[in-house]
């Protein structure tokens, strides 16, 4: 069955205003912050191929990566680990998401948020569940964050070997989980997430 790939339907609803898409990386991994992108596309110079993140390459989403930074205005935010642990991961998503649209080069008119839930902004919002994969403006902010989360997690890959992240993207994987028992917890986990607070608990109750 085929499915259709996103288009414009959503941002020509909204014209004659400016449309950002916004979308987040690494809300599930156990370590590594949650980062956020907002674009607003060129209507003239859309990139070919854009689609949800995670129905592509790593080199295809690289090339559209480069192809969106010489054609789009683009804005990226974050939120650390310690965000993430004090707030929970959904308010550190939401925190990213306003980063983000406070980083595009223009304020837009409207938003459309990928999934469920807006965060506060100083525009209009719209979420759009599975919006990744239903309009560009959102697919292309999935590609921006999703190739700067990765970029991170390999530079702190650099920083702390051992856990695969520059591969598993500090997702739970196999190779993770051999190196948080090898080489225990680093300031880059998320402590607040199960995995990795039942090991500290674990190493608190084996210290005494």
């Amino acid at each position: 069955m085929s499915h259709a790939l996103p288009d414009l339907t959503y941002e020509l609803g909204h014209a004659p205003h400016i449309v950002a898409g916004v979308d987040e990386a690494g809300r599930g991994p156990w370590a590594g912050p949650v980062v956020a992108a907002a674009v607003i596309l060129d209507p003239a110079a859309i990139p070919d191929g854009l689609n949800d993140s995670k129905k592509l390459s790593a080199a295809r989403r690289a090339a559209l990566f480069a192809a969106l930074g010489a054609t789009a205005r683009i804005g990226v935010g974050q939120a650390s680990v310690d965000e993430i642990d004090r707030l929970n991961i959904l308010h550190a998503t939401m925190l990213a998401m306003q980063r983000a649209v406070a980083n595009l080069p223009t304020r837009p008119d409207i938003a459309l948020i990928d999934g469920n839930r807006t965060p506060d902004l100083p525009c209009a919002a719209e979420a759009i569940v599975k919006g990744d994969g239903r309009s560009l403006s959102i697919a292309a902010a999935s590609i921006i964050a999703k190739v700067t989360r990765d970029r991170i997690m390999a530079e702190l890959d650099t920083q702390f070997p051992g856990y695969g992240w520059k591969t598993n993207q500090g997702y739970g994987t196999k190779p993770h989980q051999a190196g948080l028992l090898r080489l225990g917890v680093t300031p880059h986990h998320r402590r607040s997430f199960k995995p990795i607070h039942k090991i500290l608990c674990e190493d608190s109750l084996l210290s005494r």
